[in-house]
């Protein structure tokens, strides 16, 4: 691999600091790499000023339309005084280029993951999605495209296969478990019925939720959501399941929570519960499908070594083995 020919692999300190400087902010030279493989995000020190977080998008990923759709969204939340992150409109615009690249600039926001073991935690977070899902449901995304079967589950498989990315050994047993998956997804998506589409955070995990001490105390604080790069159409439960972890009885306990909160602002359609192991078997085949997607980006080798393994495809069809037994079973049943 070469990893000159990459395109991040022109992202250069220089290059970074040109492309701030030109849109006007005064770069004084300390950059710090931020903890991001599908784009580039640093933290750059300003003469005078408090620090800015640079995203550089990778490119051909989404088209500028497609970026604008989610500059909207959170700027809508933003406006309806949402704890987000939204990007700084520069120059008339949020999305600006530099010498091909296209980059946002956003403010600094600290803070440290939740303590999702916390009902407290759990509600204030709920009541919090809910209020998202308030504005994501006023207007679909016209571009950005949906989660569902077809884009996470039949095109991963297909591009992993017709790629020929599974190992000879292993690509038998793994396509057979995978089409048992998909399966068993639509019947989950069947169970469910015709629940209600709206544009999500699409990726909420831990890591992109910052808690700032002091607001279950009244003293300010609390969450902020960031990264809506991954933002699309999909049930409201692809926002939530995401916060659960642990056996079904401790998942059913902290939903229970979670809607506690969550309900304040909006009512949830229980008929998405049966979504929850459907969404999960879908976020794992398109994994593995990003990173073969992405391997020709020298971060990904080095982050993922285990990927072009045996091994990792062993324990992929372990994975997906183990959610064919789990989209067998009831919903989850709250505690």
């Amino acid at each position: 691999m070469n990893d000159s020919l990459h395109p991040f692999s022109r992202l250069t300190p220089d290059l970074i600091l040109d492309a701030v400087e030109g849109v006007g902010f005064a770069a004084d030279g300390r950059l710090l790499a931020l903890n991001s493989y599908e784009n580039r995000v640093w933290q750059l020190g300003i003469d005078g000023g408090a620090h800015i977080v640079v995203k550089f998008y990778r490119p051909e990923r989404w088209s500028d339309e497609q970026i604008a759709e989610e500059h909207e969204f959170v700027a809508a939340m933003a406006a309806a005084e949402l704890p987000v992150v939204a990007p700084l409109t520069v120059g008339g615009t949020t999305l600006s280029r530099h010498e091909n690249f296209r980059f946002a600039v956003y403010p600094r926001q600290g803070g440290r993951a939740p303590e999702f073991e916390d009902p407290a935690v759990l509600e204030w977070i709920g009541r919090l999605m809910a209020r998202i899902h308030l504005v994501g449901e006023r207007q679909p995304f016209a571009l950005r495209g949906t989660l569902d079967l077809d884009s996470f589950g039949i095109d991963s498989r297909d591009w992993l296969l017709e790629n020929e990315m599974i190992p000879d050994e292993q690509a038998d047993v793994w396509q057979g478990v995978a089409d048992q998956a998909l399966e068993l997804i639509e019947h989950c998506y069947e169970r469910a019925g015709d629940v209600a589409m709206l544009r999500l955070h699409g990726d909420c995990h831990a890591g992109n939720v910052l808690w700032t001490p002091g607001e279950l105390e009244g003293k300010g604080g609390g969450p902020h959501f960031v990264d809506f790069d991954d933002a699309r159409m999909g049930p409201a439960i692809q926002d939530l399941w995401m916060l659960l972890s642990g056996d079904p009885e401790d998942m059913g306990r902290q939903f229970r929570h979670v809607l506690e909160g969550y309900e304040t602002f909006r009512e949830f359609d229980d008929r998405e519960l049966h979504l929850i192991e459907a969404l999960r078997t879908l976020r794992l085949l398109h994994h593995s499908a990003w990173l073969a997607k992405r391997w020709d980006d020298p971060a990904f080798p080095a982050a993922f070594p285990w990927f072009a393994t045996n091994r990792y495809w062993e324990e992929r069809i372990l994975e997906l083995r183990e959610q064919i037994a789990r989209m067998q079973e009831p919903a989850l049943v709250l505690r």
